[in-house]
């Protein structure tokens, strides 16, 4: 940015009185000749200006342009009332309405302008600067150097708006005023000398040694501090630097200050290249940390090194093959939690070679997993390395059906319990076909054949999971009819669908039992997989017999409303109980009932009801509701969930649960906000006997206020969590929260 100071400097020398429209100064008079000769466009002088009136004093050598006085040069536009040359003195002053605007779009604003006899230096009265990114900088007097650069005394700073929509005249929500303000418009950067930031008019903030860049460029430079406390680690302070390493790379450290543990540094890195970008984060302090499931702080407490590492990247090597990678690590189980960091219970490694065309993907991954868990050992834990998957789609059809295969290799090794390989191949063949009365009508062919091979199964705490040791094979075959049959009419107003749906999927029998279950577990009925060849969610289990589903679907399409549900129920000629244990509705020859309710209406009301019902009695064996009622700014939610299925402790993958969570947000008006939400743990003995809740255990609370207008946000919030894991005390939290446009967050 450059202020209007240069641009009246070059303008100014060639004001003469000729005429109201003029060119170069020629020392008062015509120039000699046409042909005279032409200076580059670097050195040229060649100004276009206009005014209502030039008029040149002879007697004291004094030129003055009056009215509209419009100059314009090289892209800098300059207007002003009246422009004054001394001859003798070399003094030259603008007054009146002074607008100059830059070719970068910044445009400042003066009462008066007094430049020296070099034309070059100058000092200018109540100055403005608006730059392009909307930001002003506005001070009593200041001083234009030969380098361009401003100093300016008893001066002021803000990104935010003076004016209302109106137009009218408001106070900004924040500014920074200082005693002296320098800018460097080479670097487009301003630094302050005794500032302070004032809020709504209030000094809240001293800033000693401030500067911050006023272009859209990154610069390094220190961020908004972050001021929060919590009752384990006491007032914390937040200063984060940011470096500003290159046009595709960056970082930031921060030094977090507690009053109640040792200090604590974290650092992020980012790249991005022409193929692709990662990040680098870590935390690092040593402190001392109370071991899981230790009863006190001493004499349980251990001083230690403890931190947190975490990459995330991806390369583009060119349209088909990608590499992607992520890494977790942390030094103790309840780290992430004390410092606030994450709420996980375990963290993910993995990465991952793909190639993906039009008809065919391939995958190369490895998985690693740290539990943070309380109890559950990690040398239980499993990686798994390598994994293999590829996928083909045929373009050409197959007795008029698609097909499409699929190879799939898997190990899994423990370092104290059950190892396991698996290979598999399988091929699917899917016709579907429209009748003429208009059912639509699939029919789907399956087959695949499996290896495995497993060690130390009797390291499996849970029997149903371990499988046979050594190598085993398993030959699967599936045929299945799926025959939907929509009817369509007008309803309440609308349109409605009503399709009954009837699916048969038969399979010879399977030997199950003697396969490790890995990725099989978490088996349960429910709406999305009722239809699904396999209603197990991964490979190791696959269901066999034959049976029969049927549902009916209804959806009403009506101006502003959308309603969707679906239910249904399945029925095998055979029950099933040998590879999945009571509860999960699908051990006997009749399933429960499952189903799925989806109401829309406008923006305001977004309804979701999951359910599954006893076969025998229509108790409630998931109930699962998901709902908002309100606009962006203002609305509540509830969601809660129930898992009733009566299944034993022995199994930890099935065991059932009952929450309740709840939020909410008011707005206020149009800048303020309240907000909270809550999570409480309705599980009590009788639903899992290995719970501790006595069926009405809060989890966690939120309650803040908030402050938004686009160019200040600020907020409280308190938090308070009822659970004790080690170090990670129960107590509240209070976070507070500063973001300045053009000031970081």
């Amino acid at each position: 940015m450059k202020s209007s100071i240069a641009l009246i400097a070059l303008a100014l020398p060639i004001a003469l009185p000729q005429s109201a429209m003029a060119q170069a100064d020629t020392g008062g008079q015509p120039q000699a000749s046409a042909e005279a000769p032409q200076k580059s466009p670097e050195q040229s002088e060649e100004i276009e200006f206009s005014a209502d009136t030039i008029d040149y004093d002879f007697e004291n050598d004094v030129v003055t342009a009056k009215g509209n006085v419009l100059l314009h040069r090289d892209g800098y536009k300059l207007r002003s009332d009246t422009v004054t040359w001394n001859r003798k003195t070399g003094i030259v002053r603008a007054e009146g309405s002074i607008r100059s605007i830059s070719p970068d779009g910044d445009t400042a604003y003066g009462d008066s302008i007094v430049l020296t006899d070099s034309l070059r230096d100058g000092i200018v009265d109540n100055l403005l600067l608006v730059l392009d990114d909307g930001s002003r900088l506005a001070a009593r007097k200041g001083e234009r150097f030969a380098d361009g650069a401003l100093t300016l005394d008893s001066a002021a700073y803000t990104a935010c708006a003076v004016t209302t929509e109106d137009g009218c005249p408001k106070n900004p929500s924040w500014q920074i005023k200082a005693v002296k303000v320098r800018y460097d418009p080479i670097k487009k950067r301003v630094s302050y000398d005794g500032a302070r930031i004032e809020i709504f008019g209030l000094p809240v903030i001293p800033l000693p040694g401030l500067s911050h860049p006023v272009s859209n460029e990154n610069r390094s430079g220190i961020l908004v501090p972050n001021l929060r406390f919590d009752s384990t680690n006491g007032v914390a302070v937040s200063i984060p630097y940011y470096f500003n390493l290159a046009p595709n790379e960056d970082a930031t450290i921060t030094t977090q200050v507690f009053t109640e543990v040792a200090p604590l540094i974290s650092g992020t890195y980012r790249n991005l290249s022409e193929k692709g970008a990662f990040q680098l984060t870590g935390y690092a302090t040593y402190g001392s940390r109370i071991p899981t499931g230790a009863s006190g702080p001493l004499p349980d407490a251990e001083k230690d090194f403890r931190g947190y590492f975490a990459t995330t990247g991806r390369f583009i090597l060119d349209e088909n093959w990608t590499i992607s990678q992520s890494a977790r690590l942390v030094s103790d189980r309840t780290f992430l939690r004390r410092y606030d960091i994450s709420d996980d219970d375990s963290l993910r490694s993995t990465i991952n070679v793909e190639r993906i065309d039009d008809s065919s993907y391939f995958s190369l991954a490895g998985w690693a997993f740290q539990t943070l868990r309380a109890g559950d050992p990690q040398n239980r834990v499993p990686i798994a390395l390598p994994v293999v998957d590829y996928r083909k789609r045929f373009a050409e059809p197959v007795l008029g059906g698609s097909t499409q295969i699929q190879v799939n290799s898997l190990a899994i090794g423990r370092t104290e319990g059950q190892d396991t390989q698996r290979a598999f191949a399988s091929a699917r063949w899917d016709l579907r076909k429209l009748t003429t009365l208009g059912q639509e009508i699939t029919l789907t062919g399956f087959a695949r054949g499996d290896v495995y091979n497993s060690q130390d199964n009797a390291l499996n705490e849970t029997a149903i999971y371990r499988g046979e040791s050594g190598w085993q094979t398993r030959g699967i075959v599936t045929a299945a009819v799926d025959i939907k049959w929509p009817f369509i009419g007008q309803a309440f107003g609308g349109t409605q669908t009503l399709t009954p749906r009837f699916q048969v999927v038969a399979t010879p029998a399977i030997s199950n039992q003697s396969i490790p279950n890995e990725d099989s577990r978490s088996v349960d009925l429910e709406d999305t997989n009722l239809f699904a060849l396999n209603r197990f969610p991964g490979f190791d289990r696959y269901e066999d017999n034959v049976r029969a589903t049927y549902g009916l679907e209804w959806n009403l399409n009506r101006p502003n409303l959308r309603v969707d549900a679906i239910v249904g129920q399945s029925y095998r000629l055979a029950n099933n109980s040998n590879i999945v244990p009571d509860g999960t509705g699908l051990s006997d020859r009749f399933s429960d009932i499952v189903g799925r309710t989806e109401v829309r209406f406008k923006d305001i009301v977004k309804f979701t009801h999951r359910y599954r019902l006893d076969k025998d009695n229509l108790a409630v064996r998931r109930n699962e509701i998901d709902a908002t009622v309100g606009t962006r700014d203002t609305y509540a939610q509830i969601g809660y969930l129930r898992l009733n299925r009566d299944i034993g402790a022995g199994i930890e993958d099935l065991s059932d649960r009952e929450e309740v969570r709840v939020g909410g947000r008011y707005q206020i008006d149009r800048y303020w906000s309240v907000f909270g939400s809550a999570i409480i743990d309705l599980t009590d003995a009788r639903e899992d006997p290995l719970s501790s809740a006595d069926g009405f255990e809060p989890v966690r609370h939120r309650i803040g206020v908030a402050y938004d207008d686009g160019c200040l946000s600020l907020g409280i919030t308190w938090r308070y969590d009822y659970e004790d894991t080690g170090d990670d005390q129960r107590g509240s939290t209070f976070l507070f929260r500063l973001a300045l446009r053009n000031l970081g967050v």
